[in-house]
């Protein structure tokens, strides 16, 4: 019956439009295409919405009964193979069907007389099907999934034809044969070169903005992760783009795309500089990057708007205006941030810390208790299959842009709902497949290390050793240096991660954990592998697990430690969601993260338990975590002890905060700047 009522639906809006209607609310992404329309059907429902037939009801339901609850599948399968050649490839490149791609791909460029060049079947059926994608997408009509399938049928097509193409090429330098020469260049609506800064290993969400806007005609140049300044610029330059895009994760990518606004200017280049990533966002790029370079320079909050925006800059007669408004929304959005940080009160360092976070150290029922062990633990092969039932799907679903509207946002509720439902579905049906592959073939090694260490708090500080005796006055092994809140609130303790361990002064005994984590050791030769088949959607898929399952193994691991290596809450019985809601006692904050937002800090874990050695994880001259696909954090186990925002922070608690760490001031308000209540 859904084929049906789908059908119903789609007949009339396609004659009320036609008749004046412009507005309905309608679920876009269950609406077929009139065109596509099984012809008894839709010469069904014509009759029955025109009111052609009086047994007009009676016939539809008949044909109704006709349908299995395959239907939609075998009118999609059966049909569309007896139609011509370029209606197949349309129909292909519009449903992501590569099945067939390469066998209609040769009969058109077998076809001599349409197509007397391999270009011509480019340029012809398989641009004329990227071009309704590109529209079906832009209006909401069809799903980032499905645009990424529709692209994996399209590279399949062209890869196909490349051979031809260099063979007819060297044909005519052999012949020396003149005329103007077209190649595929000639059909692109313009260059853009874009890559993941230096520093900087996440690239998930510019694959996909690659793909998306690949689909819309634009030659896309990705020069992948850790790219550094010169070679994007060099490489905008040598390959003529009118668009250069950056993106980055972590926080320090923020001063390296900042750095590449000032080369641009510095170098009198006049293309348009986009920003997007995780870390980034349109106020950071207002205040911070736009007044950098004199010419477009403009957050993109993720692949959907990427073709609006790069449309927008590159059509001669809408360049302009699109800039001024720019401008004008970045002038303004400057001007409230500076007008909120006027009105911003902050506390002085000495005042904040009287109004720290206090914990009853002497409370036997809260008594800190000692791990299992002292030292490390690594896990060198740990077993992917255990870390399934930990993974969180909604980022996962947020990756693929598919969202939920309430109360249907969160897995495995996201099902149910009326436009992404569906869609979210095939993906996660995909995203087992290929879980049950990696786990089969081992395509991927979990690894990871986790560590215990006496500890106690002295100020914002925490001090660690390697010997548990009390009291602890031999010189600490390491040290973990706090930020504390400072921004004035209208209640509340100004907390610093230090809170949650006993001060030294107390004689009371604690402990402090680590850990590292990564899934993605083999991603890089599983994504090569895919590159071959120019299946972009299953490299976003691989990279997007990779990702899911590093944290799954942080939240199992997290899980072991409170349960079996520190035993704290031994007698825990949680399930995913409650995990997912941090319902169990202690933390696990990240160095990079708003609870401790510098970065540096990893340095101290990584010397602490020889993490890279250990694990193979290492650090990049941004601290990204390389392979991408990692995860590290440190373990306070008081039931008191939560997460946090520092927030802003004002110069006396940097100056203090660098004398205390032994560094330059200006090396830390580099680290700290996004988090910084004043200008550098």
């Amino acid at each position: 019956m859904e084929v049906v009522r789908e059908a119903m639906h789609s007949v009339f809006l396609f004659h009320a439009i036609k008749a004046g209607m412009d507005m309905g609310i309608v679920n876009a992404g269950n609406l077929p295409v009139y065109d596509d329309i099984n012809p008894t059907l839709l010469q069904l429902c014509e009759s029955l919405i025109w009111n052609k037939d009086p047994d007009g009801t009676e016939k539809l339901l008949a044909y109704a009964q006709t349908l299995g609850k395959g239907a939609k599948k075998v009118v999609e399968d059966n049909e569309w193979r007896n139609m011509p050649v370029e209606n197949r490839l349309e129909h292909a490149l519009v449903k992501g069907i590569d099945k067939y791609v390469v066998e209609d791909t040769e009969e058109a460029r077998f076809d001599k007389t349409k197509y007397p060049r391999p270009l011509n079947v480019i340029e012809g059926p398989l641009m004329k099907g990227m071009s309704i994608v590109g529209d079906l997408f832009g209006a909401g009509k069809m799903f980032l999934p499905q645009v990424i399938k529709s692209a994996r049928v399209m590279k399949k097509a062209v890869g196909y034809l490349i051979p031809y193409m260099e063979k007819e090429k060297q044909e005519m330098l052999k012949n020396q044969e003149g005329g103007e020469e077209r190649s595929l260049e000639d059909l692109n609506n313009g260059t853009i070169v874009i890559a993941t800064v230096k520093g900087d290993v996440h690239d998930i969400g510019k694959n996909i903005v690659g793909v998306v806007l690949g689909c819309n005609n634009y030659k896309v140049i990705d020069l992948g992760v850790m790219t550094p300044c010169d070679k994007i610029l060099k490489t905008a330059v040598e390959m003529k783009a009118d668009i250069v895009g950056l993106s980055g994760l972590i926080t320090p990518s923020l001063d390296e795309m900042i750095h590449v606004a000032k080369e641009m200017e510095r170098l009198g280049m006049k293309l348009p500089l986009l920003i997007g990533g995780a870390t980034t966002s349109k106020t950071h790029t207002a205040v911070k990057i736009a007044p950098c370079y004199s010419n477009p320079a403009i957050h993109v909050l993720d692949a959907s708007k990427s073709v609006v925006v790069v449309s927008s800059l590159l059509k001669e007669l809408d360049k302009q205006e699109f800039f001024e408004e720019i401008q004008e929304e970045y002038e303004e959005i400057r001007e409230d941030h500076y007008d909120s940080l006027k009105d911003r009160h902050f506390f002085t360092m000495n005042e904040a810390r009287k109004k720290k976070f206090t914990i009853d150290w002497k409370n036997p029922d809260t008594k800190p208790m000692k791990p299992m062990f002292i030292g490390v633990k690594v896990f060198a092969d740990y077993d992917i299959s255990r870390l399934v039932s930990y993974i969180d799907w909604k980022p996962f679903f947020d990756v693929w842009q598919l969202r939920g509207k309430y109360p249907n946002r969160n897995y495995p509720k996201i099902f149910k709902d009326k436009a992404v439902g569906e869609e979210a579905q095939r993906v996660f049906n995909d995203a087992q497949t290929m879980l049950k592959r990696i786990i089969k073939e081992k395509l991927l090694k979990a690894t990871g290390i986790v560590g215990f260490y006496p500890a106690h708090s002295v100020g914002d500080d925490i001090q660690v050793f390697t010997d548990d005796e009390m009291p602890r006055q031999q010189d600490p092994k390491a040290v973990f240096y706090g930020l504390r809140q400072q921004a004035e609130k209208d209640s509340g303790p100004y907390t610093c991660l230090s809170d949650f361990i006993a001060p030294a002064e107390t004689g009371v005994a604690d402990y402090i954990g680590a850990f590292a984590v990564s899934v993605g050791f083999g991603t890089y030769e599983l994504c090569q592998q895919y590159e071959q088949d120019f299946d972009d959607y299953s490299i976003i898929m691989a990279k997007s697990l990779a990702d899911r399952l590093a944290e799954a193994f942080a939240e199992e691991l997290h899980e072991r430690v409170r349960k079996e290596f520190w035993g704290y809450s031994s007698d825990e019985s949680l399930d995913s969601k409650d995990l997912h809601s941090i319902k169990y006692a202690g933390i696990r904050p990240a160095p990079g993260y708003p609870s401790q937002p510098d970065h540096t800090e990893k340095l101290t874990m990584w010397k602490l338990m020889n993490i890279e050695k250990n694990t193979g994880i290492k650090l990049t001259e941004s601290l990204a975590m390389d392979p991408a696909a990692s995860v590290s954090g440190l373990y306070f186990s008081h039931p008191h002890s939560h997460y946090f925002s520092v927030g802003k922070i004002a110069k006396d608690q940097v100056i203090d905060y660098s004398t205390r760490k032994k560094m330059n001031t200006s090396e830390v308000e580099k680290w700290l700047r996004p988090i910084l209540s004043y200008d550098t």
